[in-house]
């Protein structure tokens, strides 16, 4: 027997704290009755039913893309445009582990392990995530160093794991700069860089954990294989 919501986001069908909400709102039911309880246990034998659709255990599937510039990291869109899922071909229902922006490139993780996806993107077991960052002018390397030891984003102290500076072109403005953090808070590298003064121009994750873009172009996807899940989990737990 496990919590509900745990069950719903093992199957894939959206992330924990998605079933959480669809418990609350009562599009959730088990052997035919409505469940609105968070944290009512169940299992895989029961007949589950989430906003009228079946419960399947489908396998599981994990995806590293390099995820393009002018990509949203959702399933859906309102705006209608292109997401990370239409990059990809895949039978089963996929969610991204965390977000980049509409506007960042690089790294990104989709799966349909809810177990694992709740463990990487958890703060506490600071899976790092390493970025380089344009920056629209030549900086002060003593004020870079600020970001290690913490600046202020939405009034919560934060700092980087890592800053190097990979070049400082003072004749065009612009530096290039790699920061590693284990966060994933909305905005958050460009925010570090606004609070002590600098604009980010552009943004790509380059690595997580240690996974990187080996081999891939942007919009290319592979899959993990088993050793690098289990690497995974060992990481994050």
């Amino acid at each position: 027997m496990e919590r509900l919501q745990k069950i719903i986001a093992n199957s894939g069908y959206c992330s924990r704290r998605k079933a959480e909400e669809l418990i609350k709102s009562g599009k959730v039911t088990v052997n035919g009755e409505v469940i609105s309880e968070v944290g009512t246990k169940a299992s895989f034998s029961d007949a589950i039913t989430v906003e009228g659709n079946t419960l399947k255990q489908s396998s599981k599937e994990y995806i590293l893309l390099y995820k393009p510039r002018g990509v949203v990291s959702t399933a859906k869109d309102d705006k209608g445009r292109k997401t990370v899922l239409d990059l990809i071909k895949t039978n089963n229902r996929l969610y991204p582990v965390g977000r980049l922006d509409y506007d960042t490139s690089g790294l990104l993780l989709l799966t349909n392990d809810g177990n694992l996806t709740n463990l990487l993107i958890h703060p506490k077991h600071e899976i790092s995530k390493q970025y380089i960052a344009k920056i629209s002018s030549a900086v002060n390397p003593r004020e870079i160093k600020k970001l290690m030891t913490g600046v202020f984003v939405d009034g919560i102290k934060t700092k980087a794991d890592r800053i190097k500076i990979k070049k400082i072109d003072k004749k065009k403005e612009t530096s290039i700069i790699e920061i590693i953090i284990h966060e994933g808070r909305y905005h958050q590298v460009k925010k570090m860089f606004k609070a002590i003064g600098y604009e980010v121009t552009s943004l790509k994750r380059e690595k997580m954990a240690f996974l990187d873009l080996s081999g891939l172009k942007a919009g290319e996807y592979r899959h993990l294989n088993i050793k690098e899940v289990k690497k995974l989990y060992n990481l994050a737990k």
